[in-house]
């Protein structure tokens, strides 16, 4: 705190100011009560106010591709969803402000409705500079900002405004030697020399329903490819999609504002319904001869991802089946225009995706993660798909490929080894398939390696801990500290430690002797029988019992603690980070083993003395609104008060791609999608229902809320309504969270207390 507080104040007034002086006024006014919280008493106003509470956390650390600098954004200290960018010199050991947003862009950043779409997709929030990429040369840095490309040469006092146009460009990318920028104007592709300022379409024809190098709705949402275009390593092709929409269905649904009510077509593929169809290119930049990827004859299919090898003749592409149950990796000759297939995994449910396909340099293979044994391992392949052998294995899951050091034999991987509640660095012996942990125990720890694999930044926090990052070497020895960020004298979370609740982690046995983690907060004052918050999500690709920081959400669970509840919250299978058997019986059968893991919470808590089991309530949001409203309708007689936000309420209007994944097709699967429906059970409601949604939800749509209302309503069910206009699946913005979370809180007050 104390590295970073006068540099801003610096920053904003001059030098002039004595540092020992700027010191001392921070620290006496972090110290000072405000107008609307005490010393040691948490409010909702203050969760959500600057500076924040969990400190001057960095975030998209990243390492210079010459390992020099660590780059990152920061929240600016008088506002919380405002970003600047950041350097830290590893040499001289010191921070500096790269660039003030400001300074660059004064006013509001009017984004376009693909760029507000795309960003809802990739959870990015605040604005200001958002996101950054290195040259791969390590001598500039490509940022965007409020429409434009802003383009920094190290050395050079200020940074470049390379697209100045009235048009919205996404997706701003550098080839991979550093020379061109590429991005996506009105559905096209086009690339823009550095030196020369000259520009090139890659594509011209799109437009309507025809995106070039675009993702589609689901393959950003639920496949996580954000992206429709990638460079060749020598920077002579590129590959791209053509999404065509013309099949997709067409959705009529409001965008309700305040002071209007915008009508969206909007092209959704809803559970069952037709996909786009897409195809897949390559085209030198320089001839603009274009060549197709052949993908099948089967053109249902999906195109998860794309990915060029070392060797810039073959690309390697993956097709998953509309089912999801078969996944195929292909690589593709650009001089051959022929395909191979390298391997293909099949499962009797559904097959999860991974970014984990690496390609090794000094031996002609690849590694490959698999759940085939069922739990995320990691596979040794030869370039041509025939299996080496498996290099991880046991039962715990590796979550990420985070470096290799070829030289040495060695990987570098996240992984679920040591417990799933925290995620940790290790190094694996490629040869002898040892795997050692790097990092500290009792933390969750994320990691950005160097190119090279020989340093890497760590941000790591556990749950009474606000996240803390320093800079390491590959054996796990400490460099510098990027930000310590010690909770001290001067730090805005010191005013509330003196009433810190620290929780309890525990284990219980479902009937089957699976294990099942949950996380307790106890009232800061026990006295007799207490009411109890059971916060949940749920669902698939999620967890959220972890030794980690919990952000303004954790904060609440603290606030609610501080107010007298309990707040618990167990993972029930379904949910990540415990291998496949752990997520498979939620196959086809959504709402129903979830709800019974969380009734055996319930049975827990009741066995607490300090616990009143007459008044347990719940709250989730999306996923987690979804299993409010099922604990409500299914488990009248466990759950007395509950508040659901932006809920899925019938898996029929949800999109294909998640849907199809976990509930099969509905037009061949009818009595499934019937069951994990919340309509069949709605007149079971007894307790008090709080639902909020979005009203310009693009995701889980606003037509889940009415269509809940209306059944309620017809069946003379009484509950409670929240809606917040113009905002989407998300919900941003500070005022509006601290309306939320008072809401969620006087429900709670009103119902449960």
């Amino acid at each position: 705190m104390l590295n970073y507080y006068p540099q801003y104040v610096m920053s904003l007034y001059g030098n002039s100011m004595k540092k020992s002086l700027i010191i001392t006024i921070i620290a006496l006014y972090s110290l000072l009560p405000s107008e609307s919280h005490s010393a040691n008493n948490l409010s909702i106003e203050r969760i959500f106010s600057a500076p924040a509470l969990h400190g001057t956390t960095p975030r998209l650390v990243k390492l210079s591709p010459d390992g020099k600098r660590v780059t990152f954004i920061r929240a600016k200290h008088t506002d919380t969803s405002r970003y600047d960018l950041w350097e830290y010199n590893i040499k001289d050991q010191h921070s500096r402000l790269l660039f003030d947003a400001d300074d660059l862009h004064q006013g509001d950043e009017n984004l376009s409705d693909e760029e507000k779409a795309r960003r809802e997709r990739m959870r990015l929030s605040g604005s200001g500079i958002v996101s950054y990429t290195w040259s791969p040369d390590g001598k500039a840095l490509l940022f965007p900002l409020a429409g434009d490309a802003f383009y920094y040469r190290l050395g050079e006092p200020n940074a470049q405004r390379l697209l100045a146009t009235p048009e919205f460009e996404t997706d701003i990318k550098f080839s991979p030697k550093g020379n061109y920028i590429s991005f996506i104007r009105d559905q096209n592709i086009i690339i823009k020399h550095i030196s020369s300022g000259k520009e090139t379409a890659i594509t011209t024809t799109g437009g309507d329903n025809i995106k070039f190098g675009m993702a589609e709705f689901v393959a950003q949402e639920e496949m996580s490819r954000l992206t429709g275009y990638w460079w060749s390593p020598d920077e002579t092709n590129i590959a791209f999609t053509r999404i065509d929409e013309t099949p997709v269905d067409i959705i009529t649904r409001s965008e309700i504002y305040a002071e209007r009510i915008t009508m969206i077509q909007q092209k959704y593929p809803k559970a069952g319904s037709p996909n786009v169809l897409v195809e897949l290119f390559v085209q030198d930049i320089n001839t603009a001869k274009r060549v197709a990827v052949d993908l099948g004859k089967d053109n249902d299919i999906y195109l998860p991802r794309v990915k060029w090898t070392n060797n810039a003749d073959l690309l390697s592409y993956q097709v998953q089946s509309r089912d999801q149950k078969t996944l195929s990796l292909y690589a593709f000759s650009v001089s051959k225009q022929s395909s191979k297939v390298l391997l293909t995994e099949r499962s009797n449910t559904w097959i999860n995706l991974h970014d984990d396909l690496t390609f090794l340099t000094q031996q002609d293979a690849f590694i490959w993660r698999s759940e085939r044994d069922g739990f995320a391992h990691l596979y040794l392949y030869t370039n041509e798909g025939k299996l080496i052998k498996q290099l991880t294995q046991g039962q715990y899951v590796v979550t990420k490929i985070e470096a290799s050091d070829e030289i040495a034999g060695k990987l570098y991987v996240s992984a679920r080894k040591d417990t799933p509640l925290e995620s940790h660095l290790y190094a694996l012996d490629m040869k002898t398939q040892d795997i050692t942990r790097i990092t500290q125990p009792g933390k969750f720890h994320t990691v950005q390696f160097s190119r090279d694999g020989s340093v890497y930044a760590n941000t790591f926090s556990d749950i009474n801990t606000p996240p803390q990052t320093g800079l390491y070497h590959a054996d796990g020895r400490f460099i510098t500290w990027l930000d310590e960020n010690a909770v001290d004298a001067t730090h805005p979370l010191q005013a509330f430690s003196a009433n810190w609740v620290k929780p309890e982690f525990g284990t219980i046995q479902t009937q089957d002797n699976t294990k099942l983690y949950y996380r307790l907060y106890k009232p800061t004052n026990l006295t007799g029988k207490h009411p109890v918050i059971v916060y949940h999500y749920g669902g698939p690709i999620a967890q959220v019992v972890t030794n980690r920081w919990g952000g303004n959400r954790g904060l609440m669970f603290q606030y609610w603690a501080q107010q007298g509840y309990v707040v618990f919250s167990i993972d029930n299978r379904g949910s990540n980070y415990r291998g496949k058997a752990f997520e498979d019986p939620i196959y086809q059968n959504m709402g129903d083993i979830e709800i019974q893991d969380q009734k055996l919470g319930v049975d827990f808590l009741r066995t607490l003395d300090f616990v009143d089991p007459n008044k347990i309530g719940v709250y989730g949001h999306s996923y987690g609104g979804y299993m409010s409203l099922m604990a409500m309708f299914k488990a009248p007689d466990y759950f007395s008060v509950g508040v659901s936000g932006a809920p899925v309420t019938e898996w029929r209007l949800y999109d294909t791609h998640y849907t199809e994944r976990y509930m099969g097709n509905p037009n061949t699967n009818k009595a499934a999608y019937d069951a994990a429906s919340v309509f069949p059970y709605a007149n079971n409601l007894q307790g008090d229902l709080l639902i909020y949604h979005g009203m310009a939800d693009d995701n889980v749509l606003f037509t889940h809320a009415t269509k809940l209302y209306k059944h309620l309503q017809d069946n003379a069910k009484l509950f409670h309504v929240m809606d917040y206009p113009g905002k989407k699946h998300s919900i941003r913005g500070k005022n509006t969270q601290i309306h939320m979370f008072k809401t969620i809180t006087h429900h709670f007050d009103t119902y449960l207390k």
